[in-house]
Order: structure tokens, then sequence, then C-alpha cells
């Protein structure tokens, strides 16, 4: 199933080239009272909405994916992990350019650690990215998103893919400087997800995956999730160390060789196995 998020908060199951309203199915979800429980209630009670969202596309009239608005699959996030150098070419690339990549470099993934994103830093890829800092370079850096579906303590390798609610294209967009990280990766609009969340139950095997991404028409990022050098069931077991994951977390999953700039007015193309395409545009801050 492929759920998106669209034209602001409504609900879509996503078939062929439609987007199929099933919004109503929000009616389902338990009442929540302040303070707020950690994680997206919608994705917690996803394999109790899926029957019914199910029904609900059956009947509705499906809209053309081209008019609407693609936002974040998820709304809530607790938190944004990323998993940083886990391409064995793209940690050879930072490597070639030690004036632009500083964090770092001579660290392995391990060494290096997972960090975090700013929750508010989020954005779907039918909103784009907003530059803020035109002065400064703004690198792609296309990922598989990683989608958690329920909350769970340390989880082993093997039993990792358990507590997935599915995947989605991931751009962990970096300004490039020799701030700490997790700043630089932080400003708004630099975490994009989407076009939609594919269930995990359709991509049993997220360790073989070919993605792409073109900027302007020309190709800039290709490569297959089974080059990664720790997989994705070791960064979730590794996360999962760290943290309590929350429905909805998001792990970014690393990027491969070939990250360069973006401007205001470019646009990227992605496509990813199993998931599907889209286009980012680029734009400037207001």
């Amino acid at each position: 199933m492929k759920l998106c998020r669209f034209n602001g908060n409504r609900i879509g199951v996503v078939r062929n080239t439609s987007v199929h309203d099933v919004t109503p199915v929000l009616q389902e979800l338990p009442a929540l009272r302040y303070p707020f429980p950690f994680g997206d209630q919608f994705i917690a009670n996803l394999d109790m909405l899926r029957p019914k969202m199910e029904a609900l596309a059956d009947r509705a009239p499906g809209l053309p994916l081209g008019q609407v608005q693609l936002f974040s699959p998820v709304a809530n996030p607790s938190k944004i992990i990323g998993t940083p150098a886990n391409y064995h070419a793209h940690v050879a690339e930072t490597h070639r350019d030690p004036a632009n990549f500083f964090a770092g470099r001579d660290k392995s993934v391990r060494e290096q650690g997972l960090f975090l994103k700013a929750t508010s830093s989020l954005v779907g890829t039918g909103e784009g990215v907003a530059v803020r800092f035109p002065d400064r370079r703004t690198d792609h850096e296309i990922e598989l998103g990683v989608i958690i579906g329920r909350k769970t303590g340390f989880v082993p390798p093997a039993d990792a893919l358990g507590v997935v609610a599915g995947y989605a294209i991931a751009l962990d967009m970096v300004m490039r400087g020799k701030e700490d990280r997790s700043l630089r990766k932080s400003l708004e609009s630099y975490a994009v997800l989407g076009p939609w969340m594919v269930t995990a139950d359709e991509i049993p095997d997220p360790g073989s995956l070919s993605f792409t991404l073109h900027l302007n028409g020309e190709l800039r990022q290709s490569a297959n999730t089974r080059d990664m050098i720790v997989d994705v069931r070791e960064q979730i077991s590794w996360a999962s160390s760290l943290y309590t994951l929350y429905p909805g977390d998001i792990i970014m999953s690393g990027t491969c060789d070939g990250v360069g700039p973006v401007k205001p007015g470019d646009v990227m193309s992605l496509s990813f196995d199993a998931i599907g395409k889209a286009e980012v545009g680029v734009h400037a801050a207001e």
C-alpha cells in the first residue's frame, strides 16, 4: 500500500498515477489529551486503519498525482535519525574533497555515530527545498527513508525489520561548513520525505533497492542499498540501543557518492526501486 499526505492534511492511497482520498479514516484515531504522547498516531494505528482505507479507496474517485501537492507522509515524528558516511564510495569522495567535507572524514560510520535532525526540518517532495544561506554550499543527498511503526526499545538486527511501518525516498540536505553536522542538516526543508510511504509488506528486502538522483536532467547519484556499510537491519538495531523508537520516527539511512550543490531554480529528480519517482524543486527561502 502506498500512503500519502496531500493538499494540507488529507490522507490518500496512491494507486498507479492517482490519489484516492481516504481522509475520513482519521476519525477512527483515538482521542488524545495533553500531554500528547510521542510519535505519529496515524502511523501507530496503521494496521487498524488499513482495511478501512482500502475500502474507502475503492469508492473514492482518483485525483491525478500531478494535480495535488504532496507533503511528508509522516506528520509527527519524535525524531529524525541520520546515518553518516554509510557507502564506501561516498567515504572516498569525502577524502578527495577535504575543503567541503570536514566532520568525521577520518572516522568510520560506527566511530562517527548516528546524528539527529530537527523535526522542524521535515517537508514533503511537493514543498521543495528552501535555501536559506545562498552564500553557503547546500548539497543533495538521496537516501532510503525508514519509517518506524511501533514503540520499541532495543531490537536485535534479526528482528529489526519487524518494527518498520514502511519506506520512502529521503533527501538529507546539508549546508557545508565547519559547524556541527546536526546544525547544518536541520535547516527548515532540509529533511525531505516522500513522495509517499510504501508499507513494509511491499518491500520485504530493503537491502537490494537501486536508486538515482538527477539534477536538472544530469545524473548525479546512482547506487543500490546493498552497497551500505551498515545495513537497514543494523541501523534500526543500533538506533534502538540509543533511543526509544516511536511510531513515525524516521531513519535516513545514508547517501552514496555523487553528492553536489544545488541552487534556487534547480530541480532534483528522484527514483527508487519499489517506491517510485518524485521531483523536488529548489527555491530561495523567504
